[in-house]
């Protein structure tokens, strides 16, 4: 499998650098207020990928931490219900109390 999987990366590797082989023309991305800034196409590509990945991955952050902190509740819960449980099998399996007698 980890063969298979290194085949698979070395492909992708090679496709991604044809891709950028091939898409090395200068281009120019305009900004606001008549700014321009010319650079490679593959350059700006890559760039924007990069946001986008950072951005996905700022946007799930709450999201992980709500997951993170609600695991963090159930399994307090849990432990107090195997407890709650325990107790209860360990006081069916005892055997009850004699009631005291008195001497009178």
């Amino acid at each position: 499998m980890k063969i298979i999987s290194k085949i698979i990366w070395v492909i992708l590797f090679i496709a991604l650098f044809g891709f950028a082989m091939k898409n090395d023309e200068i281009v120019t991305l305009h900004y606001f207020w008549g700014y321009a800034q010319p650079a490679p196409l593959v350059f700006l590509l890559l760039a924007f990928l990069i946001l986008g990945f950072f951005l996905g991955v700022l946007a799930m952050v709450p999201i992980v931490f709500r997951h993170r902190r609600d695991i963090s509740r159930h399994k307090k819960t849990l432990a107090e219900i195997e407890k709650e449980r325990e107790t209860a099998q360990r006081a069916a399996t005892q055997a009850p109390q004699p009631d005291s007698i008195r001497n009178t």
